[in-house]
């Protein structure tokens, strides 16, 4: 394959604080610059998401450990300030000679309308990379984006691919994947310092803005409180939860352990027996089809995954590669099931860890932009 040039415009890549972006983010620069090509990533010196992190006891420990773990990738950072008309020259000298720039979706628009301008002065292709569900749930904050005027749309599945072409009008959009950075996300993997807790069940789940919170209860606590009886261990990690929902965990004999740094989470995977893939509602309406990246990187890690109802629109997985459960009751059943049947229980994991190696690396994923990127070049 060719050597491109590109530069990639993060929300963060040092912050994974609310932030799954960074997960894949992270694991597509590396495995781009592991095909070979020359990668730059850019991103505001200082962000909500990098700010709330170094608020957690543990905050500045990830951020360290990213910066260990991910040493071989170049990031940049920039004040706001350098957003600035003033700024230009700056700019031309940084992106001067380089022939792909993306542009992902968490960004302002003082930073796609200046990433335009120099596209027409500099010459190289300008993509848009989208990893959430803000075409679907507000498309009218991508108005003053100039989406029109990129030359061409990354979309995380092929729903969102179909909204850009069909309600943005756009033509060239490619559906491009999240996956797991397997580099990072292998089974058995080891904790540095102090072990992690074990558990039978692990979630690894944000609370958000409650758009899932009843899914959360019917799925995890529900099921949770059904298995007190055969004295099942619980725990999740996340932020976000508002003190209703903590009441909820703390209720059905869940432990709550907060913030996990993601680079920590194959270790936990690693110290449990099963966990969850709890969908967004976003996910299981108008955006069918997209997983999102805590399915990959759980599979992964080989640790046997039970999932509430999504559609698999795109045959990304076979079956068996993970169980699904209609409801509250049917995720208890499951997790008695693969609790009391190890042997089949790990036959499961085997066969998600085969698919992830077989179809969805970040290295499966650097090809496949490797090929945009020759579709869009000379």
């Amino acid at each position: 394959m060719p050597e491109f040039r590109l530069a990639y415009f993060a929300h963060t890549l040092r912050s994974d604080w609310n932030n799954g972006n960074a997960h894949f983010l992270r694991g597509l620069l590396r495995a781009l610059r592991a095909v070979g090509h020359d990668v730059t990533a850019f991103e505001p010196e200082s962000e909500w998401s990098l700010d709330n992190l170094l608020l957690e006891p543990r905050g500045q420990q990830s951020l360290d450990r990213f910066l260990d773990i991910y040493a071989d990738l170049d990031v940049q950072t920039y004040a706001a300030a350098e957003l600035a008309e003033a700024s230009l020259d700056l700019w031309r000298g940084r992106l001067r000679g380089t022939q792909i720039v993306i542009l992902h979706e968490w960004n302002p628009p003082a930073l796609a309308a200046l990433l335009l301008r120099l596209r027409d002065e500099l010459g190289y292709k300008l993509l848009f990379h989208d990893t959430h569900h803000r075409a679907s749930s507000s498309p009218e904050s991508f108005a003053t984006l100039g989406l029109d005027r990129f030359d061409g749309i990354l979309a995380f599945g092929e729903a969102l691919r179909t909204i850009y072409r069909e309600r943005f009008r756009l033509e060239r959009v490619w559906t491009l994947h999240e996956a797991a950075d397997t580099t990072v996300f292998q089974p058995d993997a080891e904790q540095p310092g102090d072990p992690a807790p074990e558990q039978d069940v692990v979630w690894i789940g944000n609370w958000g803005e409650g758009e899932r919170a009843e899914e959360i209860r019917e799925y995890l606590v529900r099921p949770a409180t059904d298995l007190r009886q055969q004295n099942a261990s619980f725990r999740v990690y996340g932020v976000r939860y508002p003190q209703d929902g903590l009441d909820a965990l703390h209720g059905a004999g869940i432990a709550y352990d907060g913030y996990l740094p993601n680079l920590e989470a194959p270790a936990v995977y690693a110290r449990s027996h099963l966990t969850l893939h709890i969908p967004r509602q976003q996910y299981t309406a108008a955006l069918a089809g997209i997983p999102t990246i805590r399915v990959f990187e759980a599979l992964a890690c080989g640790i046997p995954l039970l999932s509430a109802p999504w559609q698999d629109t795109e045959a990304l997985f076979r079956p068996g590669d993970f169980r699904f459960v209609a409801n509250g009751a049917g995720m208890a059943d499951a997790m008695r099931h693969l609790l009391a049947e190890p042997a089949e229980a790990a036959a499961q994991a085997a066969r998600g860890l085969e698919t992830v190696l077989a179809r969805h690396t970040c290295v499966h994923r650097a090809q496949e932009l490797t090929h945009i990127c020759q579709e869009l070049l000379p």
